[in-house]
């Protein structure tokens, strides 16, 4: 067996909505709202190529973390936008060039705590 790339990430939440709100709004993905497949809901963020890529899943209170997950690296494009969406939105991060991978790197943190590292082509 070989691994070919990441399918999706599962991120728990208490809040589903405002999850999902974070990541259209701020990173432009796009969620349907939740869907109902064998009883089971199905809470799905897709990137612009339409691949469901964040997977948001309730978390019940009380109830176990799941490990030691340090952080998500998300390959992006249109920095510029994404930058002002999150001034815009008051959220904090850091950037800084990184020549030797030729990247921008953004680090923020979600509504549930979960840090990203957003990767923009370094121009």
């Amino acid at each position: 067996m070989s691994v070919s790339g990441v399918n999706h990430i599962n991120i728990r939440t208490l809040d589903i909505a405002g999850t999902a709100r974070f990541y259209t709004q701020i990173l432009g993905f796009r969620y349907d709202g939740p869907q109902q497949v064998d009883g089971f809901a199905r809470n799905w963020l897709y990137d612009n190529m339409g691949c469901p890529i964040i997977h948001l899943r309730e978390l019940a209170p009380n109830s176990e973390l799941t490990g030691a997950v340090d952080h998500i690296a998300l390959t992006c494009g249109d920095m510029v936008s994404v930058l002002e969406r999150m001034r815009k939105a008051g959220i904090d991060f850091a950037a800084r060039n990184n020549p030797t991978d030729g990247i921008v790197q953004v680090f923020l943190t979600d509504p549930n705590g979960v840090a990203l590292e957003l990767n923009f082509p370094l121009a």
